[in-house]
């Protein structure tokens, strides 16, 4: 990166050992203030160093090794603290672990000599340009205390009303710091003790440099304020600046110019647009951001205007295969704060670009030993598209230039060994490229392998639901069975709950209508009542309410009767049949035949429940005996007959013989 060319808005002073050791009596140091523009230089003392920090406060003092000015961490701590709040102490060689002061000026552009005062003035332009690592030993947070300014006293007359006082100003004055920390919108969070009177002291915890806070330590009479920066763990480095050495830049120009940046890594680090600027504000607006190594359009084919900034930087240049639509645009850049549609299309330009160098950019930061820079390195393999081992061998080869001082001059390659030169790079490419490609292929095949896993899992889920439909469904008819033959068992029970209170109330009738029932005289006989005389009917009584010997019958019909039917209930052998209607000749033979005792069902009382029904006992008595009565006189009428026909039979024969 150059340095700047304007003058700075304050001084930075370039600080480098010249002779002697922190660690001795008398160490001298060369100093280089550096405004922008002028240089001035001297060799002065430790002591007078420190004087002259004090006086000017410089905004940065820039130096190699910051164990130069101190012998160890605990002096460290204290140059720190004792410096002024507006200087910062900057290490522009790096972190834990510098790099040497040459590779880094090299890198950057800045002038180098391995003189004291020619480091320091490096020492300060580099961090003129925002190179190297802010030292600090302290959070931006600072504790502020308010407390007695005196001590209470061991005791006397006035012991109280003096503490009293002492404690109330105490109270007063942490009020009024409370009230201009207030004002001053700092965060803050307060932690008072009270005692007799007021506060003891009141601890204010500010997130803020003391250079921010209202308020200054001070002590008068019973109060005293201190402020003290919250020291860290240790000493830490953290950059001058959130530097973005190596970026990707996309670029949309127009009426209105927008730029975003993008690290290696693919992560969006800032975006800019403009209506006002021109060419060269946009330049140096890059130049303090970062070194671009990629510039990149969202059109085809690069802007006229790209591909000059593109030149001027000595960049790669990036274009897509056709205009960029932006439905894909937005998509990519959906994560990404933009304030425009230029800054969102100069952001997907980068982000775009990117994306086309992923794999490279991971393959080159692998091939890189740790001590080479790897922006540096992808830079130089991006813009003279060589291999990187080429690159790094170049490197070695200056560095080694810088570390003895000669000058080595390279050969002039043979075409053979140009040739060879030029094939090995392409295999180098050839070799990427394949990578690249199986590459590819693995994370094809791991979608695949993916998807078909989800395809898998996408069949085995519907088929556990086809499994917990079709149960759904079976034990939803099952369901409707069972409520079916319920609702048939609950008819079932009401009709039988129904006949039982019918029942019921039989039993109750009253005496005069009916046989008592409820004396020990009860002279009632069960009867059965059969629908029709046919063979169906009779079995249908018989599995309703069963059939057995002695048991009265009902014929509700008796007409229509046939022989079957009339064996079927002399099969039976019931005590007797009550019959409504006229019984056939075949039925009525049957039965004479059978001996089985039937008459009307006129003269007999019945109380029927449904199916059920009762007679009084000496009415169906009646109708037995008039049936004996007849059937002694049809069997007196058939021996009556018989003889006779025997004694025609005996008068024929005689009659026979005689002729």
């Amino acid at each position: 990166m150059s340095t700047r060319t304007t003058a700075l808005d304050s001084v930075i002073f370039g600080v480098d050992i010249q002779s002697g050791d922190i660690r001795g009596d008398a160490p001298s140091y060369a100093v280089v203030a550096f405004d922008g523009e002028h240089v001035d230089r001297d060799v002065v003392s430790y002591r007078k160093l420190r004087r002259l920090i004090d006086r000017e406060q410089p905004d940065i003092v820039a130096t190699d090794n910051v164990y130069e000015l101190a012998e160890d961490t605990d002096a460290l701590v204290r140059f720190l603290r004792d410096i002024p709040e507006v200087t910062t102490l900057v290490q522009v060689t790096g972190a834990q672990q510098p790099e040497p002061l040459s590779r880094v000026a090299k890198r950057h552009g800045v002038p180098y000599g391995k003189q004291p005062i020619k480091e320091a003035e490096a020492a300060a332009r580099l961090a003129a340009a925002n190179v190297g690592q802010e030292v600090t030993a302290f959070a931006d947070r600072t504790e502020l205390k308010v407390a007695r300014g005196r001590s209470t006293g061991k005791g006397g007359w006035s012991q109280d009303r003096y503490t009293r006082r002492i404690h109330g100003n105490v109270r007063k004055r942490s009020r009024e710091v409370e009230s201009q920390l207030t004002e001053a919108n700092l965060d803050f969070e307060q932690d008072v003790t009270e005692k007799y009177g007021g506060y003891s002291q009141a601890v204010f915890t500010v997130e803020a440099k003391p250079s921010d806070i209202p308020v200054s330590s001070s002590r008068s009479g019973d109060v005293r304020v201190e402020i003290e920066r919250e020291r860290r763990d240790g000493i830490e480095f953290e950059p001058l600046v959130k530097r973005r050495d190596h970026v990707i830049v996309g670029i949309d120009p127009g009426t209105t110019t927008a730029v975003a940046l993008v690290d290696l890594d693919g992560n969006p680090l800032d975006v800019h647009s403009t209506r006002t600027a021109d060419r060269a504000a946009i330049t140096e607006w890059l130049i303090e951001r970062g070194r671009p190594l990629l510039v990149a359009a969202d059109v085809e084919p690069m802007p006229e205007t790209v591909e000059k900034f593109r030149r001027s930087f000595d960049a790669a240049g990036w274009k897509p295969e056709r205009d960029l639509p932006v439905d894909e645009k937005k998509h990519r850049t959906r994560e990404a704060s933009w304030d425009n549609d230029h800054e969102r299309d100069a952001l997907a330009a980068a982000l775009f670009a990117f994306d086309a160098h992923a794999d490279q950019f991971e393959r080159i930061a692998r091939k890189i030993p740790p001590q080479f820079d790897r922006g540096e390195v992808t830079a130089t393999v991006l813009r003279e598209e060589a291999s990187v081992e080429a690159v790094v061998d170049r490197m070695v080869i200056d560095e080694e230039d810088d570390d003895d001082g000669v000058e080595h001059r390279a050969r002039e390659l043979t075409a053979e060994e140009r040739e060879i030169h030029d094939l090995r790079d392409r295999i180098d490419r050839l070799e990427s490229h394949v990578e690249s490609l199986k590459e590819t292929v693995e994370q094809k095949d791991a979608e695949l392998r993916q998807y078909e896993e989800e395809l898998s899992a996408a069949r085995r889920e519907e088929r556990r639901e086809a499994r917990e439909r079709r149960e759904v469904t079976r034990l939803r008819r099952e369901n409707e069975r069972l409520e079916e033959e319920l609702e048939a068992e609950r008819e079932q029970t009401e009709q039988v709950e129904t006949k039982l209170e019918r029942l019921k109330r039989l039993w109750k009738l009253d005496h005069s209508n009916f046989a008592s029932v409820a004396g020990e005289e009860t002279d009632l006989v069960p009867v059965k009542p059969i629908e029709q005389f046919t063979v169906g009917d009779i079995e249908a009584a018989d599995e309703s309410f069963g059939l057995a010997e002695d048991d009265v019958l009902l014929l509700r019909d008796a007409s229509g009767a046939g022989r079957s039917s009339a064996e079927l209930l002399a099969d039976i052998d019931p005590r007797i049949v009550l019959k409504n209607g006229t019984l056939s000749e075949q039925a009525r033979e049957v039965l004479h035949t059978e001996s089985v005792p039937y008459g009307p069902a006129e003269g007999v009382t019945i109380r029927e429940i449904d199916e059920l029904a009762v007679a009084d006992e000496s009415e169906v008595e009646t109708v037995l005996d008039g049936w004996r009565e007849d059937e002694a006189e049809r069997q007196q009428e058939q021996t009556e007959s018989m003889v006779e026909e025997l004694i025609s039979e005996h008068r024929a024969d005689r009659q026979t013989e005689q002729s």
